[in-house]
């Protein structure tokens, strides 16, 4: 009895297995809808496995659910980014690479069990029919949502959908009395793949990219003219937390930094030949000093970009240790609408290092035990180990290392004493945001004295008397650790990017918070000694 339980717990799992093989093997369901009787001598054994199994097996399979755990643990023997992405997540896993989505083109906050526009998405439908931000949706297809058990899942839910359909919204605004009627045509709603562009002193400028997409080496463009028009002459580039992308899209940006036929990045693979990826003389900040801001979070995409800056002494890498992902998927599409994410090569940077640090600190992400094992790193350019047998030159014959990640030319060390408990309360449980942006409505016309972001970031403060005001919300929130004197600068700070965000855009968000941002302000500074 006790092997019969033991079978019936491995069986499953043991028919997983079977069945992704059957995926690299081309087989289809279909090969096993007939019965062993009728199949013949013309199938193979797992023809014959999975025929009796459907014929005869003591309980019902799930043959869907076990195919796909199946091959994700195939997939997941082989490296830690190869992956198996079913048809109904396919689109969703591509929306952010492919620079929009289909949806009505707005960005929410649940605010007081009410759905509160934050933004609305330039070129989105929304903005066409006249949607504001700080406009509440009360109701979606004559169905309330103002109630405790809206959640953010139900919301996009209700919100997303194929282009050229509709969605009838109810809208609360506070200079209307009666709820307003929108019939909102869902379209492509572009995603930005740049945050903010903005200029940090009289001629440093600034610019986030958050990942690596179909639209990035565009917006870079956009935005280094918008730059140079104000005066640009340097740049921090920052790429921190930005998990990558596209190849094609890093190599675009860093295409305006390097000259003409400079090597990017080369990918190789043992069933891939060596492909490389030059400049070429378009680029339009070839000259110009420059500084990237890497961290931990960076990947990928960022990787390369961050290597080829480095290994040709263009500009200063400046942060911490970067990811260390330097694999190459392909993307197959099996006949379902599914599709297959498989490693095929590495990428390497122009002085041929290999970022891509070991398999078991990938495969450790898995428990979480990867930050555990690295977290000196965060604190300490010593704590971070290279192997002399992974040894390489930049043009200038300066010494960079591969094995894992890029290392900063400039480090800057993690803050890990700059919140108290108090902030960190307020920060997780997004009591800062709310308070920002019921600040922001409900001081319109207090903030309409701020032209723009910049006149904004440099003019505005808290009020002594708001900061105190906002105390007292939290403890009414269920905020039990108490505020001390160290928390009221970031708390300001933080108020004061949110209500910058919320009043004008992300570039006011960002020209606060960089104010106090150590790897910025040390990217400034050696901008600064740059001729």
């Amino acid at each position: 009895m006790l092997e019969n339980k033991k079978l019936n717990i491995w069986l499953p799992l043991s028919l997983a297995v079977v069945l992704a093989l059957g995926m690299f093997l081309g087989k289809k369901f279909a090969d096993v809808s007939s019965s062993p009787a009728k199949m013949g001598s013309g199938g193979s054994d797992l023809d014959y496995i999975m025929a009796y199994i459907k014929a005869d097996y003591v309980d019902t399979v799930n043959i869907k659910t076990a195919y796909n755990q199946g091959i994700e643990h195939i997939l997941q023997s082989l490296d830690p980014f190869s992956a198996y992405i079913p048809a109904e997540d396919l689109r969703q896993a591509s929306e952010p690479l492919e620079g929009n989505f289909e949806g009505i083109g707005v960005e929410f906050y649940l605010f007081k069990d009410t759905v509160l526009v934050v933004n609305v998405i330039t070129g989105g439908p929304s903005e066409q029919v006249g949607i504001q931000a700080g406009d509440k949706i009360v109701r979606v297809n004559g169905e309330n949502i103002t109630a405790s058990k809206i959640t953010n899942e139900r919301v996009v839910k209700l919100l997303k959908g194929a282009k050229g359909s509709k969605v009838d919204l109810g809208i609360a605004r506070k200079s209307s009395k009666k709820i307003l009627e929108f019939k909102v045509t869902r379209g492509n709603v572009p995603i930005r793949s740049i945050d903010a562009s903005l200029m940090v002193s009289s001629n440093v400028g600034y610019i986030k990219i958050n990942s690596f997409s179909a639209t990035t080496a565009t917006e870079m463009q956009t935005a280094l003219k918008k730059l140079s028009g104000m005066g640009m002459t340097k740049l921090i580039l920052d790429l921190r937390n930005n998990g990558g992308g596209y190849l094609e899209a890093a190599i675009g940006v860093a295409d305006e930094f390097l000259k003409n036929d400079q090597l990017v990045t080369y990918t190789q693979g043992r069933s891939q030949p060596k492909h490389a990826y030059n400049a070429t003389s378009y680029g339009t900040f070839e000259q110009k000093p420059l500084a990237i801001l890497i961290d931990e979070g960076s990947a990928s995409a960022s990787e390369i970009l961050a290597g080829a800056i480095q290994d040709w002494d263009r500009g200063t890498i400046v942060g911490r240790r970067s990811f260390g992902k330097g694999l190459v998927q392909e993307q197959y599409l099996m006949p379902s609408g599914a599709a297959l994410r498989l490693t095929v090569s590495r990428y390497f940077t122009p002085s041929g290092r290999c970022i891509q640090k070991p398999y078991t600190d990938n495969l450790n992400m898995r428990n979480g035990s990867y930050l555990k094992l690295h977290q000196a790193e965060l604190f300490s350019l010593d704590s971070i180990k290279t192997n002399d047998s992974l040894r390489y030159l930049t043009k200038a014959g300066r010494v960079v290392y591969g094995g894992g990640g890029i290392i900063p030319d400039v480090f800057v060390p993690a803050d890990s004493s700059r919140f108290d408990e108090f902030f960190i309360e307020v920060f997780a449980q997004g009591i800062l945001l709310e308070y920002a942006y019921q600040y922001a409505t409900d001081k319109q016309e207090l903030l309409k004295i701020y032209k723009n972001s910049q006149n904004y970031s440099t003019s505005f403060n808290l009020p002594e008397y708001d900061y105190l005001d906002f105390i007292e919300y939290a403890k009414k929130k269920g905020i039990t650790k108490k505020s001390k004197p160290s928390d009221q600068k970031p708390i300001k700070n933080y108020l004061k990017a949110y209500i910058g965000k919320r009043v004008f855009d992300e570039n006011a968000l960002y020209a606060t918070l960089l104010v106090d941002d150590k790897t910025a302000l040390k990217a400034l500074q050696i901008l600064n000694q740059k001729n």
